[in-house]
């Protein structure tokens, strides 16, 4: 008997795939679905820090107009008639999921700073999410702050939100810091649960023919892979929390990569949108194949067996350059 079974940090996972952040999970039917065909977990669509921090900003007025006497307080949510708020609607959303589903549900805010907005998380954990994402990035373009100054605003959001809840917290980050292996693991050290690597970020493209910035590639491809695989590589066993892939994992041989280079799960939101969420089930079926050909029964049997700790090579992981790879390829 084959089992997939993993560790999420301190939740535990029938089986390594998790449904990310996206527009397939922010809604009851189509979450019904991700579980039927297989997902262990469902990550809800991010709720933005602006959205939050608008709705509060309505709420205040509504409150203020209708002769609250503390317009500050969080309690505001429960005397509110009007129509509802992108922030309501997403408690509602967490609410019924819990209702109607039996895997973990866990919720996402998207945000840049630690102002204002962090209150909201306990009200994520009173809705009663299982666990909470928080997707951080704070783009370094800025040219007067230092890198130790972009930094630590991730550190500050961290903290301000475990002030909040008890509920297990997840941060997803992008690979822009100044020393990444030293950055994750630092991050890794402030009793998080898990560490989801890597954002994958809206880019901008140049259209040749109107002179217009468009959008860049919004899907991912099975080519994104390798940024992330040789992060989680590199910190398999050198962090204080769980690891989770993100980005570039359309099938089973991305998960099996992953989990070899030392990933606990992934997440996957591409593949389904260019193969539909049954493909889940595609996935966990040659997963399984996978594992019994090689005589394992667990994740667990081959989990980080190719991690920069354990490889046979350790440098592979830190070779940047190409010089070798060219010399010997020819067309």
């Amino acid at each position: 008997m084959i089992d997939l079974s993993t560790q999420y940090g301190s939740l535990k996972l029938k089986n390594p795939l998790i449904a990310g952040s996206s527009g397939l999970t922010d809604n009851i039917a189509s979450l019904i679905e991700l579980e039927k065909n297989g997902a262990a977990a469902v990550v809800l669509k991010s709720l933005f820090e602006e959205e939050i921090l608008r709705d509060m900003k309505i709420q205040l007025n509504s409150m203020s107009s209708s002769g609250f006497i503390y317009p500050e307080t969080v309690e505001f949510y429960d005397y509110f008639d009007g129509p509802k708020e992108t922030t309501i609607s997403y408690l509602e959303l967490i609410k019924k999921a819990k209702d109607k589903l039996k895997i973990p549900v866990i919720a996402s805010i998207n945000c840049l700073d630690s102002n204002n907005w962090t209150y909201f998380p306990g009200q994520i954990e009173k809705a009663g999410a299982d666990a909470l994402e928080l997707n951080i990035f704070n783009l370094p373009s800025d040219i007067n702050k230092t890198a130790a100054e972009n930094e630590n605003i991730y550190f500050e959001i961290i903290a301000e939100v475990k002030k909040q809840i008890k509920i297990p917290l997840f941060v997803k980050l992008s690979y822009y810091a100044s020393s990444l292996a030293a950055f994750l693991v630092k991050i890794s050290q402030t009793d998080i649960d898990g560490l989801i690597l890597f954002n994958r970020f809206y880019n901008p493209d140049i259209d040749l023919d109107t002179f217009e910035v468009t959008s860049g590639a919004i899907l991912s491809s099975p080519g994104d892979i390798y940024q992330t695989l040789r992060w989680i590589a590199i910190l398999a066993e050198r962090v204080n929390c769980s690891l989770i892939a993100s980005t570039g994992i359309h099938d089973a041989d991305g998960v099996i990569k992953q989990i070899l280079a030392g990933a606990s799960a992934v997440q996957i939101v591409s593949a389904l949108y260019k193969n539909g969420i049954p493909h889940l089930k595609k996935i966990q079926n040659d997963l399984e194949s996978w594992m019994k050909q090689k005589n394992y029964n667990s994740l667990t049997d081959f989990k980080g067996k190719l991690s920069q700790s354990k490889a046979s090579n350790p440098a592979v992981y830190s070779r940047v350059q190409f010089m070798k790879y060219y010399r010997s390829f020819s067309q």
